[in-house]
């Protein structure tokens, strides 16, 4: 009797557990449409601490925190913001390495954390991660837009690094990696086929087709753009950079 009390008393426990981490997530993906992006992140982080394995909240708590870290204008905050991110990826990957998300987000996170480092050796090493987590989340998933975007982020950023990470990479790499507008441009667009509603990618394929002499395709992805619905916390400032352009480009 007394063991059947035990098992009893356990289900339930477990089963109040799981109730909550299904009504969390709810909230923290309803917070996340209305773009409330920190109310998202601590009910994603209160999932976490019931279920420190779940895979969605961990790596939603690492996007939200590169996201919300992003818009940060003090640096030491910055810092902390893109620190946790990759801590939150760095869990999630340990939980699923075999998880294309999983990958996405540690390759997204050491790329945030490139601009945030100043130890020559671990910029060059976020860099070469930023690459292979995502070339290894889209091996898993080949229709993985933001992984694919990331490709095209790293292919633009190597032809357009400037400062310390520069350096960094010059010194390590022996020079420059492979990287080029041609190669940005084939995954921007990929990836705009994948998500038609990513603004990011947006902006980044139309500063690539500036950057490549191609004004009349930069213009037509800026005027799409700029009708695009918001969808993050990012994309107001994201749209509003995009009409600024468009207006200098014409």
């Amino acid at each position: 009797m007394k063991w059947l009390l035990i098992f009893f008393l356990l289900s339930f426990s477990y089963l109040a557990s799981a109730q909550d981490v299904t009504t969390l997530l709810k909230e923290a993906d309803n917070f996340e449409r209305q773009i409330k992006e920190p109310e998202a992140l601590e009910k994603y982080k209160s999932v976490i601490e019931i279920d420190p394995t779940n895979l969605k909240a961990l790596i939603k708590a690492s996007e939200l925190n590169a996201s919300i870290g992003g818009r940060q204008n003090d640096k030491n905050t910055k810092r902390l913001y893109f620190e946790t991110s990759f801590a939150f990826a760095k869990k999630a990957f340990d939980t699923n390495p075999n998880n294309a998300d999983a990958n996405y987000v540690m390759g997204m996170a050491a790329g945030k954390m490139t601009d945030v480092e100043s130890e020559n050796k671990k910029i060059v090493a976020f860099v070469k991660d930023a690459k292979s987590y995502n070339e290894k989340a889209i091996a898993l998933n080949p229709r993985h837009a933001k992984a694919t975007y990331s490709i095209g982020k790293w292919n633009y950023e190597m032809v357009n690094l400037s400062g310390i990470k520069k350096i960094a990479v010059k010194l390590f790499y022996g020079g420059l990696p492979n990287g080029d507008l041609d190669s940005a441009i084939v995954y921007f667009e990929k990836c705009r086929i994948l998500d038609p509603y990513f603004a990011l990618n947006y902006l980044d394929l139309a500063k690539a087709y500036r950057d490549n002499h191609r004004p009349t395709q930069a213009i037509e992805i800026l005027n799409k753009l700029v009708k695009l619905p918001i969808r993050t916390g990012d994309d107001v400032a994201i749209k509003a950079e995009g009409a600024k352009m468009l207006n200098d480009i014409q």
